[in-house]
């Protein structure tokens, strides 16, 4: 999914010729604390909720607020993980997309990304959640993959996170699988010496400590 298609059309952009309690008012509107500022169709930054309430006079104009990020934005054929990365790593509640020609799109709020984020891992799907902790030298997807099929169970999606340096048991593969009871594929994937870290299911799985596992269902369900 491309940034143009994350837009939230409902979130509106400021100019610098709105006042300072104007936009308070459409923060508190849209139940955000920043919203993107532009000029005519130029992006100039991002105004901040927290910053506009220590300004001593409501009638300021936006103009003569100070604005954050002026430099952070995404263009429109930017892919969403590209996306998310950029407002994790500002800590951003907003982000301007520009077209080509450096021109404002809109605005992408980081609740409504993450909920995509969400549906393209397939999180809202019914299923086992499985986490391999795996040596980068035997990470072979083709391989997991054929294992798991083998007992007619599909991967909806998958996520891998990389070892830390000098640590190279602790990598980690992430997979969300089509089916609950999912015994089975661990029983196959211990056969064939995968270390099974962590499973997520609504159903027993005999081989993982029974009272780790419960304790796991808590907190996937907190």
């Amino acid at each position: 999914m491309l940034a143009a298609e994350l837009i939230d059309p409902m979130l509106p952009a400021l100019k610098p010729t709105d006042s300072v309690g104007q936009a308070l008012d459409w923060m508190q509107e849209h139940r955000i604390g920043q919203l993107a500022l532009i000029d005519q169709s130029e992006y100039r930054g991002v105004v901040s909720e927290e910053l506009l309430m220590d300004v001593p006079d409501e009638e300021q104009l936006l103009s003569e607020v100070m604005r954050l990020f002026e430099q952070v934005y995404v263009y429109e054929t930017q892919h969403l993980l590209e996306v998310l990365n950029l407002l994790i790593e500002n800590r951003l509640e907003v982000i301007a997309v520009l077209n080509e020609g450096r021109e404002f799109m809109g605005t992408i709020s980081a609740s409504e990304l993450l909920k995509q984020f969400a549906q393209e891992l397939g999180v809202q799907e019914t299923g086992a959640i499985l986490i391999l902790s795996i040596n980068e030298r035997d990470y072979s997807m083709a391989e997991i993959s054929r294992l798991i099929e083998s007992n007619n169970v599909k991967i909806i999606s998958s996520y891998y996170s990389s070892a830390a340096y000098g640590m190279p048991d602790k990598s980690r593969l992430t997979l969300k699988l089509n089916r609950r009871d999912i015994t089975p594929v661990v029983s196959t994937l211990e056969r064939f010496g995968y270390q099974i870290e962590a499973a997520f299911a609504n159903v027993p799985v005999e081989s993982i400590d029974q009272e780790r596992l419960d304790l796991l269902l808590r907190y996937l369900n907190t």
